[in-house]
């Protein structure tokens, strides 16, 4: 199955978020990819833009080797689903994170989050991504 023109663009804006902004911890670059009235759902995360600001600053001072690797990404319709890895420095075991994002007109408008930690231990021998 393809992607619509419209998937296609919403998946690219999504990626460019991630180049631009969630991978080197950018917050600077927030206002060219969130809208002004960005809804978030994350139970880890304030709502709103200047808190997606302050997030990213802080990140960048406590974890700046952090990492986010992408695994793998989805679009439908106005949603984007992101599989990825995020280590917060060298050795650091992460966590498996699934972010949704919807976009609108080119902007992102709202935003969903799962994630858990990696247990080396687990008992499951199949890799979480």
């Amino acid at each position: 199955m393809s992607w619509s023109a419209i998937e296609q663009r919403n998946h690219e804006r999504v990626m460019s978020l991630f180049a631009e902004v969630l991978n080197p911890l950018n917050a600077d670059r927030v206002d060219a990819f969130i809208s002004a009235d960005y809804i978030q759902h994350s139970a880890l995360a304030p709502p709103g833009r200047e808190a997606l600001k302050d997030f990213l600053r802080n990140a960048r001072r406590e974890s700046p080797d952090a990492v986010h690797e992408i695994k793998r990404s989805f679009a439908d319709g106005d949603h984007v689903i992101v599989h990825y890895h995020v280590r917060r420095w060298p050795g650091d075991e992460g966590f498996a994170v699934v972010d949704i994002f919807r976009v609108e007109d080119g902007m992102i408008v709202e935003h969903w989050d799962v994630l858990q930690p990696i247990d080396p231990n687990r008992p499951n021998p199949n890799s979480m991504f």
